[in-house]
């Protein structure tokens, strides 16, 4: 788990949150499942009410071939772990 995230950082997803699903119109979980062992970088931090730590902005839209901003996921610092990447171009996508 990392223990202090911020934007432009490079992590690692770690797991799939046990509790996440699939709705209709959202497919978190399917989402989430071809993020494990996968880099990206953390695009920026949401603070949620109730939450005692902030959740990281992970672009994965490259993951089914499109631009990395279309598909966007919320991931606690529980599932990631930070990588170093010295020289990773912004917006790339990162399979290393």
């Amino acid at each position: 788990m990392i223990q202090d995230m911020c934007p432009g950082q490079w992590v690692r997803v770690i797991a799939v949150p046990p509790n996440l699903r699939d709705e209709e119109s959202l497919k978190t979980r399917t989402l989430f499942e071809d993020c494990p062992g996968k880099c990206f970088r953390i695009e920026r931090l949401e603070h949620v009410e109730g939450l005692n730590y902030p959740l990281a902005e992970l672009h994965v839209g490259h993951l089914d071939g499109r631009e990395p901003s279309l598909e966007v996921i919320w991931v606690e610092p529980e599932y990631l772990e930070h990588v170093e990447r010295e020289s990773a171009p912004s917006g790339s996508k990162a399979d290393f």
